[in-house]
């Protein structure tokens, strides 16, 4: 099982258009699924996350920091990584996918300079450190930028 099969138990879920309060006949009649009296039972029932005057949780909590919602997420390899590829091949974002190494690249794959390479690469990525770009045109590859 896995998160993309979870589903509902069949029956516990009705349809949007489920007609409530139309009789006990209909399996959902007199209270509606509110049950008996109290402040929720009640039409104008008060919003998510109200706490009948008292300061609400979310204001109570301290807020800290900036969170930069244009920000980019960026994998970042090794220049090591690349030498299970074979002399003279090109290596992008679809040949790191389809040897196993990255899985995921989000919004962009970065080759660092860590380690060391013996092969002749034309490499493709979103970024290069200038230590992987000299070691890759080194040995007379290419380090293009997508």
């Amino acid at each position: 099982m896995e998160l993309s099969n979870l589903r509902p138990a069949e029956g516990s879920v009705h349809s949007s258009n489920f007609r409530r309060g139309r009789g006990h006949g209909s399996g959902n009649g007199k209270t509606a699924g509110k049950g008996h009296k109290g402040q929720k039972a009640r039409s104008g029932a008060p919003r998510v996350g109200f706490e009948g005057g008292q300061m609400p949780l979310y204001r109570r909590l301290p807020k800290r920091g900036f969170k930069n919602r244009n920000t980019k997420e960026i994998v970042s390899l090794n220049l090591s990584v690349l030498e299970v590829f074979d002399n003279g091949t090109t290596v992008d974002v679809d040949a790191l996918i389809a040897k196993g190494i990255i899985k995921n690249p989000r919004d962009g794959v970065k080759i660092l300079g860590n380690g060391e390479l013996t092969k002749k690469l034309d490499v493709k990525a979103t970024a290069f450190s200038a230590s992987a770009k000299e070691k890759i045109e080194a040995l007379g590859g290419t380090a293009e930028v997508v």
